[in-house]
């Protein structure tokens, strides 16, 4: 058996094609921006939906290439948001032929975990897993192969930059005012990154981190997943992003170009939660809830 598993976040969209061992067969992530404005308008912008619709046209191919028994489509943050949800969702099955299933903060926050900790064995417990997202960040608390508690919140790193980073670089008073942003989420939190023993992060502005803080001249998957930043390192780096133009950020090797406008506001969302807890190192999973959504059909 072979399934294809689809993540439709607020920056991306991403791709994993397994076979019935696991191995990957295809793994594809586009930067679709679906969340353009989403959080100001309530509504998917044309001009994303037409971006979106053009990747899912690709791995609509590639699916197909592989001959795929089961596929499964998961829309995070932007659609739970957007009033106009159902062209999304009439677009996707159109080009795709199956339905998206607009998942839950809970759901995606198990998913992530699912994802996180699977192939990172040996982990000390209590486990907080941080999941940021372009629209969304879900902490998911665990000590074993479900977890104990999650919670998601809206402060992904393309909403917190649409919301108050509007200079290049972020103005003093507009870093000031995602902090208290990022900070009043964390203070209602359930999920208390100090419980953790371990933080593992995962996703597109934690892997980029690592990627910047192990001084990669390029990206390299392989180079960042199970990979042990220094907090202090990371803390720094955040600092040197915040204070940097998009213009610079994009001339970082190992950052995605389609990243560097929104990369500042997610390593505050970083910096904000590594503040509240008591770990010495951020854990790094290339794996999240893409591989979860992959593994919840080879299971299920």
């Amino acid at each position: 058996m072979r399934v294809a598993a689809i993540d439709c976040g607020t920056n991306t969209i991403k791709l994993l094609v397994l076979d019935e061992d696991g191995a990957d067969l295809e793994r594809e992530m586009r930067i679709v921006r679906l969340g353009q404005g989403v959080d100001r308008t309530g509504r998917l912008a044309e001009e994303a939906l037409e971006r979106t619709f053009a990747a899912v046209e690709e791995y609509a191919a590639l699916i197909a290439r592989h001959d795929v028994d089961r596929v499964r489509f998961c829309a995070t943050s932007a659609t739970r948001d957007a009033a106009n949800a159902a062209d999304f969702a009439a677009g996707v099955r159109a080009r795709l032929g199956v339905a998206p299933e607009v998942v839950t903060g809970d759901e995606e926050a198990a998913l992530a975990w699912a994802g996180a900790t699977r192939g990172l064995p040996g982990l000390a417990g209590p486990v907080v897993v941080l999941d940021i997202g372009g629209g969304s960040t879900e902490l998911v608390l665990g000590s074993g192969p479900t977890p104990d508690a999650a919670h998601s919140m809206d402060i992904g790193s393309v909403r917190m930059t649409e919301r108050h980073l509007r200079s290049d670089p972020p103005a003093a008073p507009e870093v000031a005012a995602c902090v208290a942003d990022v900070d009043a989420a964390l203070d209602t939190c359930p999920v208390d990154p100090g419980a953790a023993v371990t933080m593992v992060g995962v996703a597109g502005t934690v892997t980029t981190l690592a990627a910047g803080v192990v001084g990669l001249t390029s990206y390299d998957r392989s180079a960042t997943h199970g990979a042990r930043l220094p907090v202090a390192q990371v803390h720094a780096l955040c600092d040197r992003l915040v204070g940097s133009t998009a213009a610079e950020r994009a001339e970082m090797a190992w950052l995605h170009p389609g990243r560097a406008d929104v990369i500042a506001a997610g390593a505050l969302v970083v910096s904000r939660v590594l503040a509240r807890s008591r770990v010495t190192e951020l854990v790094v999973s290339e794996a999240d809830i893409l591989d979860g959504i992959a593994w919840s059909l080879l299971e299920g």
